[in-house]
């Protein structure tokens, strides 16, 4: 298979992260023949694809509706003689519709889709996800699928591949203290964190209110945000008016997160609309215990009292419960690493994910080679 992996997403978050997790296990296991990412020059998945020496093209697009990188991505694709592209996000979905439309694109289309978000707020982008040119939507977990079969006629297309974390990547297991330093914070207290952009649906508003309710309970604890984004002022706002200044460490964008993730004694994850939850497969990885929302794909990855414990979503009370149950019980966390642990590696590697992933991009394209000679 000779393929092309294509977003225009700018940004790096989980999905990004998986377009190169991705490029690297095919090409390890042997998968593909060749293979390529094509993307935006100023994108951070074409910085890190090109320091990982990738085979990576360059392709910037003014919009979603560009015309110009539609016909050029067709030209593209057939000096490369590609068998399939795999489309990354949203835009680049819009785009590969009008190259197929407009500009002759003839790969057959497969796409990639991981949030928990309603398509059938207009009539085109209903009419895009049923395009028929879209043979395959790879979803991330159950609820991605639940929320397109609405507006998807042929439910045959629909498939659930999970999500993929790079355990030779989170290999540290053990605390060496960093956080406990970097941050002044007493050897005798413990870490409670969350790694997330600062964005509604990973609600930071009921994370802040966990730890309101956690600190008024005497729970000797310093709590730390990691990441960054659009909500990150009205986040520390609240901070500051419930007087969390001084318990609330927020540490940015990190790229030492498998450094300091082991750090945490406990993953507090509260997002309430979650398509998996790439950051609590990374903490079963470090052995980091995890409390989290019963919402999304969440419940897909943590089962509770085995992997984890599920909170009631948007219930500060709830998380608080939840947390302190688990850092008072010793018995409990060790069993929890160590059953989340093996589900991750049963279920989420490279190896695992990749596979399932080659064998659906396979079964679309061995369709499309039977239908042009007639089988």
């Amino acid at each position: 298979m000779r393929l092309i992996q294509v977003t225009v997403s700018r940004g790096w978050r989980g999905h990004e992260q998986k377009i190169i997790y991705l490029y690297e296990a095919f090409k390890e296991y042997g998968y593909v023949e060749d293979q390529w990412i094509i993307c935006p020059d100023d994108s951070e998945t074409f910085k890190i694809a090109t320091q990982k020496g990738m085979n990576v093209i360059p392709l910037n697009n003014k919009s979603e509706y560009d015309l110009k990188y539609a016909k050029r991505f067709s030209k593209i694709t057939k000096e490369l003689n590609a068998d399939l592209v795999f489309i990354h996000n949203s835009h680049s979905h819009t785009l590969m519709v009008l190259s197929k439309l407009l500009f002759g694109l003839k790969q057959p289309l497969v796409l990639c889709r991981t949030l928990i978000k309603r398509v059938d707020t207009n009539f085109f982008r209903k009419w895009k996800y049923d395009y028929s040119g879209i043979e395959k939507i790879i979803c991330v977990s159950y609820p991605v699928v639940d929320i397109l079969k609405p507006v998807i006629k042929d439910h045959s297309k629909l498939c659930v591949v999970g999500c993929v974390t790079d355990v030779h990547k989170f290999t540290k297991t053990q605390k060496t203290g960093i956080l406990h330093k970097q941050f002044n914070i007493p050897a005798d207290y413990k870490i409670i964190g969350n790694i997330a952009a600062f964005v509604d649906f990973k609600d930071h508003i009921t994370w802040v209110n966990t730890v309101a309710e956690l600190v008024k309970r005497g729970v000797k604890a310093k709590y730390i945000l990691i990441g960054k984004g659009p909500l990150e002022q009205q986040v520390r706002q609240q901070i500051s008016d419930l007087g969390l200044e001084n318990e609330i460490i927020i540490a940015g964008f990190r790229k030492d997160i498998p450094e300091i993730l082991p750090e945490l004694d406990l993953l507090l994850f509260t997002s309430n609309s979650e398509p998996l939850g790439g950051v609590i497969l990374e903490s079963y990885a470090c052995k980091v215990p995890v409390v989290a929302g019963n919402a999304g794909g969440v419940p897909e990855v943590v089962i509770d009292n085995h992997t984890g414990l599920l909170a009631e979503v948007g219930n500060a009370l709830s998380f608080a419960d939840k947390a302190e149950q688990m850092l008072n019980d010793t018995v409990l966390q060790e069993n929890c690493v160590e059953n989340g642990r093996k589900f991750l590696m049963e279920n989420c590697t490279k190896e695992v994910v990749s596979k399932k992933m080659i064998n659906e991009l396979n079964e679309v394209l061995q369709k499309n080679r039977s239908i042009k000679i007639g089988i």
